[in-house]
């Protein structure tokens, strides 16, 4: 089993935005910034902890997840209906489309995503009542072929790899079940779905996710006021982060030597009350572990 991770100092919220759905984290190592987005308020945000800088971009529709480009300048984003492209470095930046897989299911919309080590860009769908069980997996390779991958999710979330890039571990979120499937990294194919990880009574149901560089499972813990971390093969809890709101969504390491976790959270659903209690929901919070992170892997198109 994996040493138990370290706290080096409380959570902080360095970006109290109320969030409606906080989501999207993503560390980019060559602007030293972190990238997230409030999927209900349809924005990406920037945050540059060096300067404190902040910055915000408006869309037309949810967008929910992204990844750098490997080959060109800009990301590539989820969108309500599926891939797009957008550079938040143009005066002119407007999102385009590269493919939408679900034109017939029309009550879904995208919600995570990550790329593997071979530059794909993984990203699942939901539907948008979080009851019906539409939602999918799909593989968006650099030249432009998507194919779909699972599917008969309530919620998609992740997915995030074990260390040695072969088990891809995905969430079925509102049966509060994560899955890990034997993942070809050759071929981008899955194979040998099996449980991972159910969450217990109270412990919320698991969000968006992250592997450390000694390979353990970081997860985010909606309605769970945590994340907590895990071993990758026996799935034992080894630690946990109690976040000062309770519906936590996403999570990622960044800053220098990758030595922060950054952590996202969400309004939605609380009530007045819950809301006052929690007057941080909906913030970004970092905090500082004994523990490195990976390079969030770049997209390579």
């Amino acid at each position: 089993m994996n040493p138990i991770p370290r706290l080096l100092e409380a959570p902080r919220c360095v970006w109290p935005a109320a969030a409606a759905l906080g989501e999207g984290t993503l560390w980019s190592q060559r602007e030293q910034a972190l990238y997230w987005v409030d999927i209900l308020e349809r924005r990406l945000h920037r945050f540059e902890p060096a300067g404190k800088g902040r910055t915000s971009w408006q869309f037309d529709e949810d967008i929910s997840a992204l990844a750098e480009r490997a080959q060109a300048p800009g990301l590539i984003v989820t969108l309500r209906r599926g891939f797009a492209l957008f550079d938040p470095a143009r005066a002119d930046a407007t999102p385009r489309y590269l493919h939408q897989p679900e034109a017939e299911r029309v009550d879904n919309r995208f919600n995570d995503g990550k790329c593997d080590a071979a530059g794909r860009f993984w990203g699942g769908s939901m539907d948008v009542a979080c009851k019906a069980p539409t939602g999918a997996l799909y593989r968006f390779d650099p030249d432009g072929r998507c194919s779909r991958h699972d599917d008969g999710f309530a919620v998609t979330n992740g997915p995030t790899w074990s260390l040695d890039g072969k088990t891809m571990y995905f969430n079925d979120t509102v049966r509060g079940r994560i899955h890990a499937y034997d993942f070809d990294a050759v071929a981008g194919t899955l194979s040998n779905k099996r449980p991972w990880l159910r969450f217990a009574r109270g412990d919320g149901l698991p969000d968006g996710m992250t592997t450390d560089a000694a390979g353990r499972i970081w997860i985010a813990h909606w309605g769970g006021a945590c994340v907590s971390c895990h071993d990758p093969v026996s799935a034992a809890e080894l630690c946990r982060i109690p976040l000062p709101t309770r519906h936590i969504t996403d999570c990622a390491f960044g800053g220098p030597g990758l030595r922060t976790l950054y952590i996202t959270s969400a309004t939605r659903g609380l009530t007045p009350a819950q809301r006052e209690a929690e007057p941080e929901a909906g913030g970004l919070f970092a905090v500082s572990l004994d523990v490195d992170g990976l390079p969030a892997a770049l997209f390579g198109g």
